[in-house]
């Protein structure tokens, strides 16, 4: 029962985090911005809108990697 309970947050919070990744704005342009070929933006000067989605974005990451951890570990014993 805790297996399936673990299971189907596992599934939410991946399909959530292909959602918020892809809402993120592109920060790069490829391979001349890998070697200093691109005019670099300020990470500084991001929006309330932006960091909000990076606070969602990483505390979804939390809880999918918290649910790999325990189904790990519920399948171990």
């Amino acid at each position: 029962m805790l297996e399936l309970l673990f299971t189907i947050i596992l599934i939410i919070a991946s399909a959530l985090m292909i959602l918020l990744v892809l809402l993120h704005k592109g920060r790069g342009g490829g391979m001349s911005d890998m070697f200093g070929g691109g005019v670099s933006s300020s990470l500084g000067g991001s929006s309330v809108a932006e960091r909000n989605l990076d606070r969602l974005t990483v505390g979804t990451g939390i809880i999918w990697f918290a649910c790999v951890i325990a189904l790990g570990l519920l399948k171990a014993y």
